[in-house]
């Protein structure tokens, strides 16, 4: 291990004094992290991390996760100085920084590429958007599970070293004390991923003030339990200290976790080691004073010393391109010894599809007995992953209830010993499951989850941050109504649906009968920027009879005229399980010389993507006699039921009794549908 010499500390008091400088002039920011996790943050990436500046897609490349995400300019500054190049839109290399001088000095401003969390979308260098705490602690193991996977689904005798790179992510006391950074360690010991390392910024402050007030467990003996390798460094400025950790880290068989004691705001005469540098601008004068006991031109701004860029060259850059190059050389010849496997590769990396993925995609044929929604979702996920061997996923312990476990010939079981098993056991953990999702998909496997609708709530934030990354996971959702019966209120989601609906970028799909769950599922798996969530049911469904009613293909729109009625006289509007009930109370209207038209609408998001003249061709604004129904809550459906529609659905929780009594106590019943239109077109 070479020494480390005066250079060494310069660079690191580069990234102290940036960091200091960003949140000062943005007069918003914390300084206080960045300051006390400058030396491991060097250390890591200046002697250890495999990634090339110039290539920032490289597959092989370590992964770097700062999931205390807060202490973003730590992470900024890094990119600057290592000269990491921007990405285009297309994922191609630009010949410019990721992030110059100037875009430091634009921290938090609007249009930035440094904005106050790390976001991916906007900067090269980013591996995974992070803020809210735990998150990121989630996403690395997600990236550690998909490098495993890709070794043991890809790798090949000989090329050992095509899948072989590391994930190192930084966390704080407060990701420690978030729930979902605890279900993540819990599996990834269990998993035994030894190609994780997690470093913990043991600092001992959070907003509130030292975390005595409210924390006083052994975090490191915590992960003893998880059963990870636990080293310590009791010094934050131990360079040796920390590289040994990391080369040990490198060396277990188990994920390690290192606890690296830091102080928050080193070197601040007045504030380190008080929550005051935690969350605010340190002052003019304190950094002046900071500067001072740095041995750093005390006057001075967004200083680079001369010889820190080339330090970084030498370093990262030098370690970094001959890493790659190597690997380059190993992939063409991997290439043209598998080139199956190579072309396989090749698209899952662009998030494309192989050639006859949804080539064994069943059509269901009517059948007024039908099945769940849950069923016929479980065969035809089945029917292409068998297709896509990067679908990769499973559920929070409840494969028996939401049939997604993969049956096929080959599909396995994702173990330490089978690492190419394609289902993941996650276990009774909806938040860490999402978070693992995501992790999963920012390295390109198309992943997916499931759980009870009820228990999305236990999973939103990962959600809500596939959907601000743009990432295609996919949750299968079942048991999506007070359909689920004798469970109760508990257990029956009520107001889920529309909060879903409610995040931006994430598409909703409730499919009505087995062939809506089969386009449904084309829909799901061709989408490249959007999360997808499918609301499966857990009673049956009648599989409508498509030779009498429109092709289910109409789902792809997100609404469709089941029945095409002309010039109607009332539009039944429904969505999931209430399909077929919308259909059985028009063909009941018809007998009466009355013509509802059935308006299937599963998803929102698809049908607001629409041009304006389709969307008036399925709901005319002429036609203002309208029922919406749907087994959740009202709220919202004014959008299509206008100011003088009716809307069957939910105003309260639900109950506990057979699914029967349920639906004749909420009013989801052919007569109650029918009712509803007949008063609205003045027919009593």
């Amino acid at each position: 291990m070479a020494e480390f010499t005066a250079l060494d500390i310069t660079a690191i008091n580069t990234i102290r004094t940036l960091a200091m400088d960003a949140v000062q002039k943005a007069n918003s920011g914390h300084p206080g992290a960045p300051m006390g996790l400058a030396p491991v943050g060097y250390v890591l990436w200046n002697r250890y991390l495999n990634y090339d500046p110039a290539d920032p897609q490289w597959p092989n490349r370590d992964r770097f996760v700062l999931s205390n995400g807060h202490a973003s300019m730590l992470l900024y500054s890094l990119i600057h100085l290592a000269g990491v190049k921007a990405l285009n839109h297309d994922g191609s290399v630009k010949d410019e920084p990721s992030l110059p001088m100037d875009q430091l000095k634009q921290f938090r401003q609007l249009h930035s590429r440094t904005p106050g969390h790390p976001e991916n979308e906007y900067t090269a260098g980013v591996e995974t958007t992070t803020g809210p705490l735990g998150q990121g602690v989630g996403n690395a193991v997600g990236m550690a599970i998909a490098q495993k996977w890709k070794a043991g689904y890809y790798g090949r005798p000989g090329f050992e070293k095509l899948f072989d790179h590391r994930v190192y992510a930084i966390c704080g006391d407060g990701c420690m004390m978030e729930g979902v950074a605890s279900e993540a360690a819990s599996l990834a010991g269990h998993l035994k991923l030894n190609n994780l390392t997690l470093v913990y910024d043991d600092n001992g402050i959070t907003i509130d003030g030292h975390t005595h007030l409210a924390f006083s467990e052994d975090v490191p003996k915590r992960f003893e339990a998880y059963g990870w390798n636990v080293l310590r460094v009791t010094d934050g400025n131990d360079l040796d200290g920390m590289a040994k950790a990391i080369e040990s880290a490198q060396k277990s068989d188990r994920p390690t976790f290192i606890a690296l004691k830091t102080v928050i705001g080193y070197g601040s005469p007045n504030k380190a080691d008080t929550h005051s540098a935690h969350g605010e601008p340190l002052g003019a004068d304190e950094i002046k004073l900071t500067k001072k006991a740095y041995g750093w031109p005390e006057d001075s701004s967004f200083l680079v010393p001369d010889g820190v860029y080339d330090r970084f060259k030498q370093g990262i850059g030098a370690r970094g391109a001959s890493a790659r190059a190597a690997w380059q050389k190993l992939w063409d010849e991997y290439a043209a010894k598998y080139p199956k496997e190579a072309a396989e590769i090749g698209a899952m990396e662009k998030r494309e599809l192989p050639a006859g993925w949804d080539k064994d995609i069943p059509t269901f044929p009517a059948d007024a007995k039908g099945l769940a929604t849950r069923e016929s979702s479980g065969t035809v996920l089945n029917a292409i992953a068998k297709n896509v061997p990067w679908i990769v996923g499973g559920s929070a312990d409840l494969n028996p209830s939401t049939k997604t476990f993969l049956k096929f010939e080959g599909a396995g079981v994702f173990t330490p010993k089978t690492p190419g098993g394609r289902n993941v056991h996650f276990g009774v953990r909806e938040h860490g499951m999402g978070a693992l999702m995501n992790g999963m998909a920012l390295s390109h496997l198309r992943s997916y989850g499931s759980g009870f609708l009820i228990f999305s709530d236990y999973g939103r934030p990962p959600i809500r941050l596939a959907a601000i990354m743009n990432l295609p996971v996919l949750y299968v959702f079942t048991h999506d109504s007070i359909g689920v019966g004798e469970d109760g209120p508990t257990h029956q989601p009520i107001e889920q649906i529309m909060s879903l609906r409610a995040i931006p970028n994430l598409i909703l799909i409730r499919p009505g009968d087995a062939n809506e769950v089969a386009e449904a599922y084309k829909v799901a798996l061709q989408e490249k920027h959007h999360p997808v969530v499918l609301a499966m049911t857990r009673q049956a469904l009648p599989t409508l009879d498509r030779s009498k009613y429109a092709p289910a293909s109409g789902l792809a729109k997100g609404g469709y005229a089941l029945n095409n009625v002309p010039n109607p006289d009332v539009l039944i509007i429904a969505t999931g399980s209430e399909l077929s009930l919308a259909a059985d109370a028009a063909e009941k209207l018809a007998a009466e010389n009355i013509k509802a038209r059935v308006v299937s609408l599963p998803s929102w998001e698809l049908f607001e993507k629409q041009d304006q003249t389709y969307r008036d061709g399925v709901i005319p604004p002429a036609v203002t006699a309208r029922v919406c129904v749907e087994m959740g809550g009202a709220f919202g459906w004014e959008k299509y039921a206008g100011t003088g529609g009716a809307i069957i659905g939910m105003r309260s929780f639900g109950a506990s009794a057979p699914l029967k009594d349920l639906l004749k106590h909420f009013g989801f019943t052919t007569d109650a549908v029918v009712k509803a239109a007949k008063e609205q077109v003045g027919k009593k």
